[in-house]
């Protein structure tokens, strides 16, 4: 296993490696409360799938695993009872097939678990780095558009990797890992974004046509963007499934990097030594050679799985339900199991894209179920705008989100709705509240990415608009059309416009919003005027007026940009050395420093200024521009530079040449 060189690694060795062990530090914890929980402690909980809530102080998240989206009445009533009982009364679902418990205080976190342990539920190893909930088919062993069930191996993988107390086998990885195995023909999970992924495929082994999967690896839809995993070309049977992602683990965990974070994932280590090597390193792991690759058995068509589908079994009969952006109450979660009782078999599937799925109804209680008032709110059969709307968290609940969502989201469909009208061939509008890309943004036919821009001095809510984003066997990432659009009474015009025009979109050249399209504020000390500048300095090198040795390295100046190409409390970048560097103008004062935010690297030329310190545009992190201090995580500091003006044009001091 590599060393480690980041905070999250020193909060893990401070528990030899298996944050499993805060459950020993809980007893403390909880006695001490919220307000003394240190950072180590808020990032070692989500090991237990605790997480610390900054917009809802002395309340919390906790993440409850469902591999392959399975639940049973019986677990959504004690969780619709939990909501209510310790909880804020609302629940979600997630796009990785799981519910999350919304609202409650550290205190009741004991009672919490055990109550989940009481119907089969765990929330263990659902957050950092770890292997989080296993997405699968919702539909698998039901749907007649599937080569085979791969939920068995899904639920062994679970078994093995947490089990019904944890495995600290698996608990220091460098990164998170998302897996999904499927044996879906319609592509209903985003296997291209996953860290490891297996597809169903065929291949003809000894004359005879057999059924199994390729094995996809290193895809990603956050940590710099989507990348689509590539193939590794190799055939594997279903009896070998569950060893051959276990081994993928385990070579994560013992040779992927585990320095600056958003450089952890698989995918960096996949790119770093390619798949030859790669393949290589893992057959050797395995102690046999799998087979090449065969025939990918997917269709080019995507299934949300929503609607009146008849199942496998004779007479019996699928019923997607339409849980707009996956936000419930806790009446709506207890009567979804009481529909699943009535009506089935007690047994509900959830998918990735935030729905609900009544199973085993039988036909001649079909049409009474399609009666029942739930069934008006969750519809089997939604607008095109509400059946392929899915959402992230957003700033209401979640600590990395910069914008709202959740509400947004809807509000934004309703009025493409009355813009456009309700029917029609659905569409996917994904909304992510920052680049973590929770809302998998770039894998919608429309996709929007959270951010805020600086308009007339305020920090205002905007997105970055994506098109053309897909999975499957024909996946493609999500092509970014405009950015800092301002989510404003204009947005839902801007969004029918593409909506329109989506086929014409998909074929432009992206778009940037220039400086001229913006609203911002001059400095102070610039005179309005003055617009003879240089042309701009962002991304370009800046050479240093004389040649120095390294040894003087520390006393030179370097010439970042001049003074009229900034403007008051934004960011621009520059490359001084090789070094990529944030300019900002705020309060009369010019201040440089690392462009890569400490935390994920996020870009912080694009964050905004507030209360003397620059806050990062992914994750809100804030860091004081007078000497780089951490303030949200005091373990995690920002290297500034100091700067100099002479006759308009900025130097900067202390960059290594």
């Amino acid at each position: 296993m590599r060393p480690g060189n980041n905070p999250i690694e020193t909060y893990k060795a401070s528990k030899e490696g298996d944050g499993l062990r805060i459950r020993e530090d809980l007893p403390r914890l909880v006695a001490g409360g919220y307000d003394a929980l240190t950072p180590a402690d808020k990032e070692l909980l989500k090991w237990i799938g605790v997480f610390f809530r900054k917009p809802t102080p002395g309340k919390f998240m906790m993440r409850i695993r469902m591999p392959n989206g399975f639940a049973t009445s019986e677990q959504l009533t004690t969780i619709a009872d939990l909501s209510q009982g310790v909880g804020n009364g609302t629940v979600d679902i997630t796009t990785r097939q799981q519910l999350e418990l919304r609202g409650y205080a550290l205190e009741s976190v004991p009672q919490i678990l055990e109550t989940l342990r009481g119907v089969n539920l765990r929330s263990l190893q659902t957050g950092m780095d770890n292997i989080r909930n296993l997405n699968g088919c919702p539909m698998a062993g039901l749907t007649p558009h599937e080569l085979l069930d791969a939920s068995p191996i899904v639920l062994e993988l679970d078994h093995r990797i947490v089990g019904t107390d944890g495995n600290p086998e698996f608990t220091n990885l460098p990164r998170k890992l998302n897996v999904t195995v499927t044996g879906c023909l319609e592509n209903c999970t985003h296997a291209e974004s996953q860290d490891i992924a297996l597809v169903p495929a065929t291949a003809v082994l000894d004359g005879v046509s057999r059924a199994g999967f390729h094995v996809l690896v290193g895809g990603k839809m956050g940590s710099g963007g989507f990348t689509i995993a590539p193939n590794l070309g190799w055939f594997i049977e279903p009896h070998q499934a569950a060893d051959v992602v276990i081994e993928i683990i385990k070579l994560f965990r013992d040779e992927g990097p585990r320095d600056a974070r958003p450089k952890c994932r698989l995918a960096f280590l996949v790119e770093a030594w390619g798949l030859g090597r790669f393949r290589t390193a893992l057959a050797s792991r395995l102690g046999w050679q799998p087979h090449p690759a065969g025939q990918d058995a997917r269709r080019s068509e995507h299934n949300d799985h929503v609607g009146v589908h008849p199942q496998q079994q004779p007479g019996r009969y699928a019923v997607g339900l339409n849980v707009t952006v996956g936000r419930m109450s806790y009446q709506a979660v207890r009567e979804l199991a009481r529909l699943s009782q009535v009506y089935g078999t007690g047994d509900v599937r959830l998918t990735t894209g935030q729905k609900a799925i009544l199973i085993n109804v039988p036909q001649e209680r079909l049409s009474r179920l399609l009666e029942e008032p739930f069934l008006k709110e969750c519809s089997p059969e939604p607008s095109r705008f509400m059946r392929g709307l899915v959402s992230c968290t957003g700033v209401q609940y979640c600590n990395l989100a910069v914008i709202e969502t959740k509400a947004r989201a809807v509000e934004v469909a309703k009025s493409l709705e009355r813009r456009l009208g309700p029917d029609g061939q659905p569409l996917t509008i994904y909304w992510s509240g920052c680049p973590a890309a929770c809302g998998n943004h770039q894998a919608a036919d429309i996709g929007l990415r959270g951010m805020k821009v600086n308009i007339a001095g305020r920090s205002v809510d905007a997105v970055a608009i994506y098109v053309g984003g897909r999975t499957g066997p024909h996946a493609k990432e999500g092509t970014q059309i405009m950015e800092m659009v301002p989510c404003d009474e204009a947005l839902p015009d801007v969004l029918a416009t593409v909506v329109k025009h989506l086929e014409l979109f998909k074929r432009v050249e992206p778009l940037r919003l220039g400086e001229k399209d913006r609203i911002l504020m001059v400095p102070a000390s610039q005179d309005p005027a003055d617009e003879t500048v240089e042309p701009p300095c962002a991304g370009q090198r800046a050479e240093a007026p004389v040649a120095h040795t390294p040894a003087e390295a520390r006393s030179v100046k370097h010439q970042l940009c001049r003074v009229s190409e900034l403007r008051d409390n934004s960011g621009r970048l520059v490359t001084v050395n090789g070094k990529s560097l944030a300019v900002f103008a705020s309060g009369g004062k010019i201040i440089a420093c690392d462009a890569e935010c400490p935390h994920e690297g996020g870009p912080l030329q694009e964050g905004w200024i507030e209360e003397g310190c620059v806050v990062c545009p992914w994750h809100a992190y804030k860091f004081d521009l007078t000497d780089g201090r951490g303030i949200t995580d005091p373990g995690m500091n920002l290297k500034t530079y100091p700067t100099v003006v002479e006759d308009g044009t900025v130097w900067v001091e202390g960059v290594g040449a």
